[in-house]
């Protein structure tokens, strides 16, 4: 069961992993060992999957940011490729989409050429590959892991309310 206390240590979670438990207790008016029991609860029950580092990928020379739609000649259902696919290290996410293809990958490369590699020598030999369709992103505006985590919404699955 998630509860608003929850929602709210994982909203603060969302802004900084590295944030001490005193300073999350503070803020959500628990003590700190309340705070621990409840992230290790929520990490065993896989709510909180990990805590992890952003890093700047221009700054890493990793400037390229491409969407690449996959079009596979697996049957309906099987993921293979995509498992193949998500070898790449290039390949940043693996969807499985509906529609005329199968998967949409996020790629980074640190250039154009970088990139037409990944498409030709990475992603263009796993077999079962019929065709690929990219766009090169010119700009993010917005890009973010967070989910929109607000102690104000209606419960989470299993949550019990004081509603009546």
């Amino acid at each position: 069961m998630i509860d608003s206390i929850d929602r709210k240590i994982m909203a603060i979670l969302q802004k900084n992993a590295r944030i001490p438990n005193t300073e999350i207790a503070k803020q959500v008016g628990m003590a700190p060992s309340g705070v621990l029991e409840r992230l290790r609860k929520l990490e065993h029950n896989g709510i909180i999957e990990g805590y992890t580092t952003r890093l700047n990928a221009l700054g890493l020379d990793f400037g390229l940011l491409a969407f690449v739609f996959v079009r596979t000649d697996d049957m309906i259902g099987e993921i293979k490729a995509a498992k193949l696919l998500g070898e790449i290290p290039e390949v940043l996410e693996v969807h499985h989409v509906a529609g005329e293809d199968c998967f949409l990958l996020k790629v980074r490369a640190s250039n154009t050429i970088h990139f037409s590699e990944v498409l030709r020598e990475k992603i263009g030999r796993v077999k079962s590959v019929r065709s690929t369709r990219s766009t090169i992103v010119l700009e993010t505006v917005k890009e973010t892991t967070a989910l929109p985590i607000d102690e104000t919404l209606s419960p989470v699955k299993g949550e019990k309310t004081n509603e009546r």
